[in-house]
């Protein structure tokens, strides 16, 4: 590992934390989505149509690099077909209720008390991760008491850059006023996360491995990460006390 890093950023899906199954979870969300857009398709319907509309929006922001805010996100891809006066003021929510759809999002056992312990050992943290929603992952932070760990959180839903855009990064890097060469970052995806960091010049990429030797779309990768990690809480044997 280098010396001269000082500076930690982190993806969060699949790194910090993982999806549990949970049916009476993933069904209360669903019910409440289908009652806020007032559909009056029937499940199967509605759901079958969800998921294509869903398809073709993650296609397009996978090849153009781009994500859309919340609200873009229902009006034009999502429920185009459905009244905008109903889904512009409920996205937010209607964003969460889609997450849900999947599971509920727990930390990995050892994040918490990594993420306090590199904050207490002197590195900045940060965040950058694609994402749909604007306020979920703040939310996720506040709920498992680590926000006061981060010092930047870039989610492509808002800034409309998504990962591998080197942009993303370097961007992320100027917020938290570190010169990219003192940034490390760790992330679980062994193609878009590895490209990325290293792409935008990044002093050290650690890979959490989650997702195997492709990503899951199967794309294998073109450059190589610095350090592969099975755990969070390896981190701590990287990154000494710089206090």
């Amino acid at each position: 590992m280098k010396t001269n890093i000082d500076t930690i950023f982190f993806d969060v899906g699949a790194t910090l934390r993982y999806v549990v199954p949970d049916e009476e979870f993933a069904a209360a969300a669903e019910k409440e989505l289908m009652e806020l857009v007032g559909t009056t398709e029937s499940h199967d319907e509605f759901f079958e149509k969800l998921e294509a509309n869903w398809k073709a929006y993650r296609k397009f922001a996978k090849t153009e690099l781009i994500d859309v805010s919340e609200m873009e996100l229902w009006l034009q891809y999502l429920l185009p077909d459905y009244p905008a006066e109903m889904l512009a003021p409920n996205s937010a929510r209607l964003t969460r209720l889609w997450r849900d759809h999947d599971g509920r999002r727990e930390a990995h056992p050892d994040v918490v008390p990594t993420l306090r312990e590199l904050k207490r050992r002197g590195y900045k943290l940060g965040i950058i991760a694609n994402t749909i929603t604007e306020t979920e992952i703040p939310d996720w932070m506040c709920s498992v008491g680590v926000a006061d760990c981060f010092k930047t959180v870039i989610l492509s839903s808002k800034v409309r850059l998504r990962k591998p855009d080197v942009a993303i990064y370097q961007l992320a890097a100027r917020c938290i006023d570190s010169p990219v060469e003192n940034c490390a970052y760790v992330g679980d995806n062994p193609v878009r996360d590895v490209e990325g960091a290293v792409n935008s010049g990044f002093g050290s990429m650690i890979l959490y491995e989650d997702a195997g030797t492709a990503d899951r779309e199967g794309k294998l990768p073109t450059v190589q990460p610095d350090v592969r990690i099975r755990s969070i809480g390896e981190l701590l044997e990287l990154f000494p006390d710089r206090n």
